[in-house]
């Protein structure tokens, strides 16, 4: 067909009888696909077809050949203008609809490869201040890091019902342990380690929920479609302890210039939280992170957190160093990923460091 994108013409909208594969995506599970009715019969052929079919059992045409062409002439539009994370939904959306051992499958995970191997867009010029922030020399200071390029990507994050309600209720519960201050802080800084993971899913068009807070334990974002590599799970899951980082140490800065208590603790319980969350076990951040790093790459891994417990002697990094040594050891491993091995470092070494605030007592 003329109209037909180009991203979708091999084949002719047909999925081939014996394909080989040769792409290292169809060996992981897919997401399962959301809201899709198909036709109860092939429009080629007339063959009956039955649920969750993604190619015809007679002709091999594509059952979803028409969404399939919309989300290709989106992906491709995207492309031309320049809106990479777009284009990778859109792709991802139209890979949710091909059967992972025909042509079009691979040619469209190529394409998300590529368009996930391209540099971010740059961000856009900041906003000037609103006036509510020059009240507080301290909040500017506090807030620069974070809201200069980034306030209107967490504030519309805020607009988002179950986040708001369940971000809410843990509120209220850190209200009752530890007093108001404490508990915004604490709810804000937990909010931006999250809103760390949604930035990086967007940025590779990846489908998931808004952050959702669980009173005492946290707060949790649930994808909706599969990272296809090692690294760019590894690069979601470290994203949510470097803005947690960047949201510490804004909490010190607003500590340090009004010789608050309270913000430093909030800095300091912000650090303890998301060096936590680099354990590598379960779905802890760190596990993600670990998944990309070869055993030689964990035991540097080892020996960084080693370092930071002779500098620092938190008793976090213990468990950390052993768990990591675990992980090292129970399983040999070739795949290399020095950037996922840096920023794993990185976080180490400053999140260890900000653990050691001194919190006065009694101010």
């Amino acid at each position: 067909m003329a109209d037909e994108p180009s991203s979708l013409r091999h084949g002719a909208g047909t999925v081939p009888n014996n394909p080989r594969s040769r792409s290292g995506l169809t060996r992981r599970r897919r997401a399962p696909i959301e809201l899709v009715t198909a036709p109860a019969a092939c429009a080629t052929c007339n063959t009956e077809l039955a649920p969750g079919l993604l190619a015809c059992p007679g002709c091999h045409a594509l059952v979803h050949s028409d969404r399939l062409k919309a989300f290709a002439t989106e992906a491709e539009e995207a492309e031309r203008q320049g809106e990479h994370s777009l284009a990778m939904s859109r792709w991802r959306e139209a890979l949710q609809l091909l059967p992972s051992n025909s042509t079009q499958y691979h040619h469209v995970a190529a394409k998300v490869e590529a368009l996930a191997a391209l540099p971010a867009a740059p961000a856009a010029t900041p906003h000037a201040h609103r006036s509510w922030l020059g009240r507080s020399a301290a909040g500017i200071v506090g807030l620069v890091v974070l809201l200069l390029t980034k306030g209107k990507f967490l504030l519309a994050g805020l607009l988002k019902l179950p986040t708001l309600l369940s971000m809410l209720a843990a509120f209220g519960v850190y209200w009752t342990m530890w007093g108001w201050r404490f508990a915004l802080g604490l709810v804000g800084t937990i909010y931006v380690h999250e809103m760390g993971h949604v930035a990086m899913l967007v940025r590779y068009g990846i489908k998931a929920s808004p952050p959702m807070f669980v009173p005492g334990l946290g707060a949790y974002v649930r994808l909706h479609q599969h990272l296809p590599s090692r690294a760019q799970d590894a690069r979601v899951g470290l994203a949510g302890p470097v803005w947690g980082l960047g949201a510490g140490v804004a909490c010190l800065a607003i500590g340090r210039l009004t010789g608050s208590a309270s913000w430093l603790a909030i800095a300091k319980v912000t650090a303890l939280l998301n060096l936590f969350n680099l354990i590598p076990v379960w779905q802890l951040d760190g596990a993600r992170a670990f998944s990309a790093l070869s055993t030689v790459e964990r035991w540097v891994v080892v020996l960084i957190v080693v370092a930071a417990w002779l500098v620092t002697r938190q008793g976090l990094l213990v468990l950390l160093a052993l768990v990591c040594a675990w992980q090292a050891w129970r399983r040999n491993d070739q795949h290399r990923d020095a950037g996922a091995l840096g920023w794993y470092g990185f976080l180490v070494l400053a999140l260890a460091w900000l653990m050691t605030v001194d919190v006065p007592v009694g101010m």
